[in-house]
């Protein structure tokens, strides 16, 4: 919040409800210069302003609108492309897509396309190791199957995201829909990381603070 827009509240708060041209000329400004700031403070429910009567203090503070803008975030609107392999590849094949997408997990899907399972680093290293015929093993033996997959919804908040990743301790979910042919399958429409919610606070935080 700036200078200005600090002693825009204190002073709304000491003499509200108080009109602009009011609160103009306490500041020595035109009222032209001060609606900006006006809106601003108005917009973001730091001041309420009603007709005929002028500004006054909303009472919301700073927490209050990052909870609000941290809730309002969606999954749909920050969800990454999910990598995948079907379900009959072999842990060898998973290992190099691990690699070369470097990503921390995969999601197995079946013939359908529909999400059958989730495959970590740590399954793919631990099945690894004393095996050398890591070929001749289907990716399906290892992996978590459906419905023990904890997954998020288009339509959550990036916020409830960021809270099953931390709850469960895992590094990935998987973002899926009930497909439209048969809703007890899930369709895997993205993936949302540890990554995606440091990426999104990175964004929040560079938002100017009002």
């Amino acid at each position: 919040m700036t200078k200005r827009q600090e002693h825009i509240l204190q002073i709304v708060k000491d003499h509200g409800p108080i009109t602009g041209e009011q609160i103009a000329e306490r500041l020595h400004l035109t009222r032209a210069t001060l609606r900006p700031d006006l809106s601003i403070l108005t917009m973001s429910g730091y001041l309420d302003a009603r007709p005929r009567v002028g500004y006054f203090y909303a009472g919301k503070q700073a927490g209050t609108v990052i909870s609000e803008r941290l809730h309002k975030m969606l999954v749909n609107d920050y969800k990454a492309v999910p990598i995948v392999v079907q379900e009959n590849a072999s842990v060898y094949d998973a290992i190099v897509t691990l690699f070369l997408e470097d990503v921390g997990t995969l999601y197995v899907v079946n013939q359908k396309g529909y999400l059958a399972g989730v495959v970590s680093r740590k399954d793919l290293l631990r099945a690894s190791l004393g095996n050398k015929g890591l070929e001749g093993i289907p990716v399906s033996i290892i992996m978590t199957r459906m419905p023990n997959i904890v997954t998020c919804a288009p339509e959550e908040s990036l916020f409830m995201a960021a809270k099953k990743l931390i709850d469960f301790q895992i590094d990935s979910l998987p973002v899926v829909r009930p497909a439209e042919e048969d809703s007890r399958q899930s369709e895997l429409i993205g993936r949302v990381t540890k990554t995606t919610i440091a990426r999104a606070f990175v964004e929040l935080g560079s938002e100017p603070f009002l």
